[in-house]
């Protein structure tokens, strides 16, 4: 007998078995919460409104006290809320709990922005209830928003939130532009999920020369998706129109000088305190984006 080979069967498969009693929990959760939700549903329509309340009331004495008001009206509303979605199935990847955060907004839109972002990132209930907290899909472009309704190609620029949030834990009073950097490089992933998905840290104060001057990149960036280096460029006032003229030739030297001929151009993201429309508007680079900065605590 091969003793080793036996043991190692029994393990793999006591993984797998753990792996698909899992996703069969789960799965069966999501659908026994959904064909209650029809049933709450079915019932209030003979019943009147207080159907909720009175199997509540039963269902807690008879089955498990966890089965309260505020549960069954959430299975009913995650009923309301599937039943004419062009899934071809309920999105079983996440869990009842994901869910529960999911219902307690309002438009479905933005619900199937979290649902999709929770899968693609398999983000856990408590870093998607993070990212609702944060006003996340209220902070972006109205122009984003609409694409992902009809389910558009979406640009490097279309995920970058405004305002961006940047934590300040201790509280300054004032915040200059070294400051708000280092208030960045406390909590880089964070930063980076502010400006969307799939981003690479790559320095801090990168430097480079030109001519004989040494000037510093405030942040250097790499986008995985868009195959694009991003410089980031931190402003602690008002933009302005020399921040155009500087981020540009930033952008051109890392083009020159880093970007390999399979990589697209460089994109230049400048972060002020207050944004200046005018300024934009007339810039001629299209690859250049100013974004507002809000501290959090």
């Amino acid at each position: 007998m091969n003793y080793y080979n036996k043991i190692k069967n029994e393990l793999i498969n006591n993984e797998l078995y753990k792996k698909v009693k899992d996703y069969s929990k789960n799965r069966s959760d999501l659908t026994t919460y959904y064909n209650v939700g029809k049933l709450l549903n079915d019932a209030g329509k003979h019943y009147g409104k207080s159907v909720i309340k009175n199997y509540s009331y039963r269902l807690k004495k008879e089955v498990g006290k966890k089965y309260n008001e505020r549960t069954l009206r959430r299975m009913r509303q995650f009923y309301e809320l599937f039943k004419n979605e062009k899934w071809s199935a309920l999105p079983t990847e996440l869990s009842w709990s994901h869910y529960s955060e999911l219902l307690k907004l309002k438009d479905s839109n933005e619900i199937n922005y979290y649902i999709d972002l929770s899968i693609n990132q398999n983000l856990s209930y408590r870093e998607l209830g993070k990212r609702i907290k944060n006003k996340e899909y209220e902070r972006l472009d109205e122009k984003t928003k609409l694409k992902l309704i009809k389910q558009e190609n979406k640009k490097i620029e279309d995920f970058i939130k405004d305002p961006i949030l940047i934590k300040n834990k201790n509280n300054y009073d004032y915040v200059s532009e070294k400051l708000l950097q280092q208030l960045i490089l406390e909590d880089i992933e964070a930063f980076m999920k502010e400006l969307g998905n799939n981003f690479s840290f790559i320095a801090s104060e990168y430097k480079i020369k030109i001519g004989n001057t040494y000037n510093y990149i405030d942040l250097l960036l790499y986008n995985i998706d868009f195959n694009c280096y991003v410089v980031i460029e931190l402003k602690k006032a008002e933009l302005k129109k020399e921040h155009i003229g500087q981020i540009e030739v930033y952008m051109n030297y890392i083009d020159k000088n880093l970007k390999r001929i399979n990589q697209e151009k460089t994109i230049g993201i400048i972060i002020c305190k207050k944004d200046n429309k005018y300024i934009i508007e007339y810039c001629s680079n299209p690859l250049i984006f100013s974004k507002r900065y809000v501290l959090t605590c």
